[in-house]
Formats: structure tokens, sequence, C-alpha cells
């Protein structure tokens, strides 16, 4: 399944995900910090949804009341499945 995503509040303005049997595969975003995400991204492949929404939610940058993991934690709650 692909998810595509627009976050809200943050420096990201894309992300999409490519996630199969609750395991994310593949992770892309466009915008924000370029090298955190690109870490985010290899750290996110091969791990289960539940996990990343369980570590990322609620993670705050500068005050903005969401972060670009916590964006990442939205999006994957949209798929509102039982992985």
């Amino acid at each position: 399944m692909i998810i595509e995503y627009e976050p809200k509040g943050v420096c990201s303005k894309y992300m999409k995900f490519d996630v199969e049997d609750g395991i994310i595969r593949n992770f892309e975003v466009i915008g924000g910090c370029h090298g955190n995400l690109q870490g985010i991204a290899a750290l996110l492949k091969g791990m289960k949804v539940e996990d990343v929404i369980a570590r990322f939610e609620g993670i705050n940058c500068r005050g903005k009341g969401t972060s670009c993991p916590d964006q990442i934690a939205q999006a994957l709650k949209q798929l509102n499945c039982s992985c």
C-alpha cells in the first residue's frame, strides 16, 4: 500500500510510504532536513508501523507542537489498520 501525506507545521512538504503487511518497505520525503530525514528513512525500512507510531508520536520540534517524526506517526496512523 502506498501512502502519500502532506505534513503540517514542519519543513517537510511531502511524504510517501510503501507499507506491506504492516511493515514499512520504503519511505521518501521532500523538504526538511535532508540528512536527518535520509537517516530516518534508512531506520524506518523494515520497521512495524505500530512501532514507528509508538516511538515518533508526540516528538516536538522547537515548540511547534509537532515535528517530522511526529508527522510520520500521524501519516501512519491514517492507515487505520490492525498492523
